[in-house]
């Protein structure tokens, strides 16, 4: 599914209606290049969870744990990773919720990844000259049916 983003506001409006609609272990996989609005998304992921804290890209740290809204929201940054470095961080204890609370999984830079989680929704933002971004949404083994209406 495709989703026309007319500017920076849409794009976080997207974000926030995915945060109002998907559930405790939902993961979602970002890829676009840098300014497409990956981070822009996540803010508004954070807002529909009901986090008020401010959301900022995890560049240096690569994870930031954001618990205070209606259930965590797990905030990867994978961009100065490679492959085999992102493999050492067992990021399936996120999406497993084994070691932390469940709650949703946001990777921006999800192409670096050499393993994906059974479940998740593929979120690729591509950035027009023209400030327009378009998201093309693909869910892989979940559906996102009561999401879709919302849109």
């Amino acid at each position: 599914m495709k989703i026309f983003l007319a500017d920076a506001e849409a794009t976080l409006r997207f974000g926030i209606t995915l945060g109002e609609s998907l559930s405790a272990g939902s993961v979602i996989l970002l890829e676009g290049d840098l300014g497409a609005g990956k981070t822009t998304l996540v803010q508004g992921i954070g807002k529909g969870l009901g986090i008020n804290e401010l959301i900022v890209s995890p560049t240096f740290t690569l994870i930031n744990e954001y618990t205070e809204g209606r259930f965590p929201l797990y905030h990867l940054d994978l961009y100065r990773l490679e492959p085999q470095e992102v493999a050492a961080l067992n990021l399936e204890s996120y999406w497993e919720g084994v070691e932390v609370t469940p709650g949703l999984v946001a990777v921006e830079w999800a192409e670096r990844m050499p393993y994906k989680p059974d479940r998740y929704l593929s979120v690729c933002l591509t950035y027009a000259h023209d400030s327009t971004r378009q998201a093309e949404v693909t869910p892989f083994n979940c559906t996102i049916s009561e999401f879709i209406t919302a849109i």
